[in-house]
């Protein structure tokens, strides 16, 4: 889709639909005066009531060179955000692509014409238009798409060029991390995202390196090698690197997230009820590769690396049993106690040598606990942290990206969950708060550094469709990572 800013009297926009905001109760308050008089009608007939995400289509409306005029319903004006304008455009161009839109213009005048309101309009059209069916083969020729979105503003500026655009690499990076999620276990193993990882980060000009079992053996990274011994697919740490032409200060980001392509369990096998979804089991990988190419592309001033452990949990003749004891990167030694908890396992090693790598602070990205969608459901992303000041400075990057993220607790007190008789530390606690012992556990491996844990297992996949988003993948954190990387953290 390409985006773009237009600058021109509404009613002389030829377009195959122009996009306005009305809200609830508030049909005088529609962001387009010109269009009050088509919209007032539908209020009083009860056909639209502006709440958010309404929708009501006027086709050939007079006065207006535009072929359809939509109404899209903000709730309550008090509370409309860019958060909630970044689902109307979406919500707009999934309902006019089914109409056979190809060309949209969006209306974003008055209060909604700064730049945080274009970024948000952009994201939400591009990642709208997302649709995860490339292995559909049937009615191909049918497959609808938007070729231009285009928001229409008072008056062009550098400040809103540079929002549109953006809010069109973050999106797109976003979409890109999704394509990865949504391909099949068999089509994206181990090596395949190490493969995708490679030839992204060659386009984008960034550094990559493919650390294999035999590399990983020599360094020592048991955790990792045990939960990847069951398959027939060989591990692989991917690590790629973003260099600034000058770095601003001695911090090093890096962006740790969970590549395990697909998650039977192991010996503790999962139930097979859903286990097709745990292709989804890497989603952290792909949201770290995402930012990374963000990255790339929006050139913040601090260097920032990304390391993918990319490892397939499978129940084969090797694996490793409950009751193993593995030996870490970091020297720690882990009794496996229930193989299904493998997450932890992979990003430990890949945090010690995040540290290794120079890395001085740290974020971690993983689907990784069933304890945190009980929590929390699929509304908020759980975050733990070491460290408040970084804590604070990730939550404004995911409030400027419209990402909701909940604060959970890391005290002392839950380390006792995490005691075992026959090593340095099992791999689960007990059965009661599931989602912090195993970010305690992680906290483990990252020394001294500050650090935020993501727990992304409830927010990484939509079980069905939304009005801005189809079911699949949502290749949540994107955003959040790469603006928190853009503030240089200063």
């Amino acid at each position: 889709m390409q985006t773009a800013l237009i600058s021109l009297p509404l009613e002389q926009i030829e377009t195959d639909a122009l996009v306005v905001m009305a809200f609830e109760k508030q049909p005088e308050e529609s962001a387009v005066s010109l269009a009050a008089n088509w919209i007032a009608p539908l209020y009083e007939s009860g056909d639209f009531k502006g709440k958010l995400l309404d929708t009501a289509l006027i086709y050939k409306p007079a006065g207006l060179a535009a072929l359809r005029l939509l109404a899209i319903g903000g709730g309550k004006r008090s509370g409309f955000n860019p958060h909630e304008l970044r689902k109307a455009a979406g919500a707009a161009v999934r309902f006019l692509k089914s109409k056979g839109a190809r060309r949209i213009v969006f209306a974003l005048e008055g209060d909604f014409s700064s730049a945080e309101w274009v970024i948000a309009a952009t994201e939400g059209a591009i990642l709208g238009d997302y649709e995860a069916d490339r292995y559909k083969t049937e009615n191909q020729d049918e497959k609808k798409s938007v070729d231009l979105f285009q928001l229409a503003v008072a008056e062009t500026s550098s400040v809103l060029e540079n929002a549109r655009r953006q809010g069109q690499i973050l999106a797109e990076a976003q979409n890109f991390a999704r394509d990865l999620v949504a391909e099949p276990a068999n089509q994206m193993t181990p090596l395949m995202l190490a493969e995708r990882a490679r030839r992204m980060a060659e386009a984008e000009g960034l550094d990559c390196e493919i650390l294999d079992r035999d590399r990983m053996q020599q360094l020592g990274m048991g955790a990792l090698l045990g939960v990847a011994a069951g398959s027939a697919q060989p591990p692989a740490l991917i690590i790629v690197r973003y260099r600034p032409e000058a770095a601003a200060g001695d911090v090093h980001l890096g962006l740790v997230g969970k590549g395990i392509t697909f998650d039977t369990g192991g010996i503790s096998i999962k139930p097979s009820d859903n286990m097709d979804k745990m292709k989804y089991d890497m989603s952290g990988g792909a949201a770290v590769l995402g930012a990374m190419m963000a990255l790339a592309r929006l050139k913040p001033p601090v260097p920032v690396t990304a390391l993918v452990p990319a490892v397939e949990n499978m129940p084969g003749g090797r694996a490793q049993r409950p009751g193993d004891i593995v030996k870490t990167l970091s020297g720690k030694t882990v009794e496996v106690l229930n193989t299904d908890a493998e997450g932890r396992l992979i990003l430990a090693d890949a945090l010690t040598y995040a540290r290794r790598l120079g890395c001085t602070h740290l974020v971690d990205v993983a689907t990784l606990t069933g304890a945190i969608v009980v929590a929390l459901g699929h509304v908020y992303i759980g975050a733990f942290s070491n460290d408040e000041t970084f804590r604070q400075k990730l939550f404004e990057a995911a409030r400027q990206a419209g990402e909701k993220i909940w604060h959970m607790p890391l005290d002392d007190e839950y380390k006792d969950a995490l005691k075992s008789a026959f090593a340095d530390l099992p791999n689960v606690g007990n059965r009661w708060g599931g989602a912090v012992t195993a970010a305690m556990f992680l906290k483990e491996f990252v020394e001294s550094a500050p650090w935020v844990h993501l727990d992304i297992a409830g927010t990484a996949w939509l079980e069905e469709n939304k009005p801005f988003m189809p079911k699949g993948p949502t290749g949540v954190a994107v955003r959040t990572l790469a603006r928190l990387a853009l503030t240089g953290l200063s």
